[in-house]
């Protein structure tokens, strides 16, 4: 099967749709737990970082929408890559990606079990991580058009949560809610600011961009859009809207506690609004929070299952994996099973490391996704005609995710995510190379057998010499 977008069901969604999905699939767990890593590490200064981190994943979904407006493909970013710099780009970076939103799903898993714990505190977070990982195979296996439905939902629900946030925040900042621990005062001092110095803002960068992940998966949608050409809008509009809130809410934030209140493992939100004595409010905000971490580990799961099956149409995994059942709904029960195995030790981690995983699987999941927004950015380098303007943007996208990559390695927290998202690439680097001298040699066969001719046939016609 083609991978190109014309063969598969597409033209029926609207740019607001997709942007509407592009938000349930970005805000998550990443924000709302993530956010609290990077204040404990960088302070003030991650509302900085994330305006950094807004302006890099616009630069990146720009070139990848007017990819896709030009051509439109069922595998997104890897057909991209594999069109500008050959198969082995197409391979390493699909499975780059798959690893990366692997780990997106373990981190998602170990979130929606703290944040259940605040309700169960006796109970093991693997138990939580196995029923929401059932409950996301679930909702996969009733098909994409449900997936659409269910994203759009939470979608809004999302929004709704960061809004109610924003106005009891508000509210409290004004003066109109009382009781709080602290007072609501923005504290702009360097020791606030900058606790750690320039290097503990360098180091939470990797936690902002995180943040943002997800414009990826509005890629693989985007070939589903009736007008292609309006994918770059429906991008703008989602990062203009996710940028506003997360500033607004990050400050108010900060407003209402102080740093020293803020603990990596804890939601930033949930301890600002707990600090005021608001019947149900804590436990609303606690549902709110499982509801975007669940979502987001769904997009996870169809962003991997989706990649898994374009690796195999091209030759690039196993064939097991582009098989579907037979009838009217066509399920890859192969490639949705593979992707169980992974979200099994995912839970099996979750076991073993409770308290270390959170941190240590977001720093390696944002790391293997911005090596996959790297590819993006070379890949339109050699597939786009960009202005002078276009390629300064583009090379100062780069500059940005590799800043916010090495950043990781200079701080104890992230530190361990570096040398796990080291092992994945170098793992999937062995893999390409592997490949790389299976392709040559069967292109070497196949340019020798095409340079045989044929025997000359007999003739057996009478009076033939």
């Amino acid at each position: 099967m083609s991978t190109k977008a014309k063969s598969d069901k597409s033209g029926t969604m609207k740019w607001w749709q997709l942007s509407l999905l592009g938000v349930a699939c970005t805000i998550g767990t990443g924000y709302f737990l993530g956010s609290g890593i990077a204040i404990s590490m960088g302070g003030g200064s991650v509302i900085i970082m994330f305006i950094l981190a807004a302006f890099g994943t616009y630069i990146v979904f720009d070139v990848l929408a007017r990819m896709t407006e030009a051509d439109p493909q069922r595998g997104s970013f890897r057909a991209y890559a594999k069109k500008a710099f050959g198969r082995w780009a197409g391979f390493s970076s699909g499975w780059v990606y798959w690893s990366s939103e692997l780990l997106i799903m373990g981190s998602q898993l170990t979130a929606l079990s703290l944040f259940t714990r605040f309700w169960f505190p006796t109970i093991p977070m693997w138990i939580f991580a196995t029923v929401y990982a059932l409950i996301g195979l679930g909702v996969i296996l009733l098909g994409t058009k449900a997936f659409e439905r269910t994203e759009h939902i939470f979608a809004i629900i999302k929004v709704s949560a960061i809004v109610m946030f924003l106005l009891i925040a508000g509210a409290a900042v004004l003066g109109f809610i009382t009781g709080g621990a602290h007072q609501p005062r923005f504290r702009a001092a360097q020791e606030t600011f900058l606790p750690a110095g320039l290097m503990g803002a360098w180091s939470s960068f990797i936690y902002a961009f995180y943040a943002f992940g997800g414009i990826e998966i509005m890629g693989l949608m985007a070939a589903r859009l009736k007008r292609p050409e309006e994918a770059p809008k429906a991008g703008n509009v989602m990062i203009l809207l996710l940028t506003t809130l997360y500033i607004a809410s990050l400050i108010l934030a900060l407003t209402l506690i102080p740093l020293n209140a803020i603990q990596g493992n804890e939601s930033p939100f949930q301890v600002a609004l707990g600090s005021y004595n608001l019947p149900f409010v804590p436990h609303a905000f606690n549902a709110i929070l499982i509801i975007a971490g669940f979502s987001t580990m769904v997009a996870s799961l169809f962003a991997v299952t989706t990649i898994l099956i374009t690796l195999a149409q091209d030759h690039d995994a196993p064939l097991i994996f582009a098989r579907t059942t037979t009838g009217k709904r066509r399920m890859p029960l192969f490639a949705i099973g593979f992707t169980s195995g992974g979200i099994t030790v995912t839970v099996l981690l979750a076991l073993l490391l409770p308290d270390e995983l959170f941190e240590y699987v977001t720093t390696a999941a944002g790391i293997m996704l911005l090596l996959n927004w790297l590819f993006i950015l070379l890949s339109s380098g050699r597939l786009l005609q960009l202005t002078k303007w276009g390629k300064f943007k583009r090379y100062l996208g780069m500059v940005l995710i590799l800043t916010a990559i090495t950043g990781t390695i200079f701080h104890e927290t992230s530190r361990p995510g570096f040398w796990i998202s080291l092992l994945f690439v170098g793992i999937i680097g062995l893999l390409t190379l592997g490949m790389r001298i299976k392709w040559n040699k069967n292109d070497h066969e196949a340019s020798y057998n095409a340079m045989k001719l044929p025997k000359p046939k007999p003739d057996n016609r009478e009076g033939a010499t």
